[in-house]
């Protein structure tokens, strides 16, 4: 069984380190000229897996923007899932979970276990109930070769007051954070399957990367205000491991294919670059 890990280093090499957002939200598909709702979001969707999936390594679907239109919101979310990874695209779910016990157990399994219609190649997950919380998605995770991506350091304004307090011991809490991924990673080769999101807005972190030995997702990049050249000073040494990941920047481009794949390559091209 391959590790999503070794499809993602993989996928890089042959693609190129770019991961792109599909964010259905209500303005972006005003400006593409759809209409707020269930065939709004289907025709964007739809449009993006057939731009995107075939070129990009990784597609990020935000499952909160298909989730408002309710059951039917869902069902395009499955085969935006299926259509994306049928076209070689490793789809990365963003839903952001975390919680205890059997629950945590049951959103692994909503969105991991191989049969369930929704199963991506990895999620993100919130370590803020404690990472040990998070052991089902891991366990579940690894026995089906899949990824999870915690949330570290994040770009929002209130999130130092949280990640940046010291926890017993003299660390900070997202450093706690970043050292029990890296176990989690230990020897895996050539690139562990639990990554870290990392904001590419917060700019030098005071935060040890280096040992992660996982992706390390970087949002905010675009339209967020961060650039490529942002990424050296956030990541330092570890920028053989970042992921850099787009949105709007790229979406805002649509709904013409054609354009929506020029600026996914101008993008990467800077990515490339910056990333040496």
């Amino acid at each position: 069984m391959e590790t999503f890990g070794e499809r993602l280093h993989e996928a890089i090499a042959q693609r190129g380190p770019l991961c792109v957002g599909i964010d259905p939200h209500a303005a972006l598909l005003a400006r593409w000229g759809l209409s707020d709702d269930v065939a709004g979001l289907e025709r964007f969707a739809r449009t993006v897996v057939e731009a995107l999936a075939d070129r990009v390594a990784v597609l990020k679907p935000q499952s909160a923007f298909f989730e408002r239109f309710g059951s039917r919101g869902i069902a395009i979310l499955e085969s935006t899932i299926r259509q994306s990874r049928e076209a070689g695209a490793l789809v990365l779910l963003d839903v952001k979970r975390g919680d205890i016990g059997s629950t945590m157990a049951a959103y692994a399994s909503a969105y991991l276990d191989p049969s369930s219609t929704l199963r991506s190649d990895a999620i993100t997950v919130s370590p803020y109930l404690g990472v040990g919380s998070l052991r089902p998605a891991f366990d579940l995770a690894a026995s089906t070769g899949a990824g999870i991506f915690v949330l570290a350091l994040t770009s929002n304004p209130e999130g130092p007051s949280v990640q940046h307090a010291v926890a017993p011991g003299g660390k900070t809490v997202a450093q706690t954070v970043i050292d029990e991924i890296s176990q989690l990673n230990a020897g895996a080769s050539p690139l562990g399957s639990f990554g870290l999101v990392v904001g590419a807005t917060i700019g030098e972190t005071g935060h040890e990367l280096s040992e992660v030995n996982g992706p390390l997702l970087a949002p905010g990049l675009g339209a967020q205000g961060a650039t490529p050249a942002d990424l050296r000073a956030v990541f330092g040494k570890s920028l053989h491991t970042v992921l850099p990941s787009y949105s709007r920047e790229v979406l805002a481009a649509g709904p013409e294919i054609a354009d929506l794949r020029a600026a996914a390559e101008r993008v990467l091209a800077d990515c490339r670059a910056a990333l040496g």
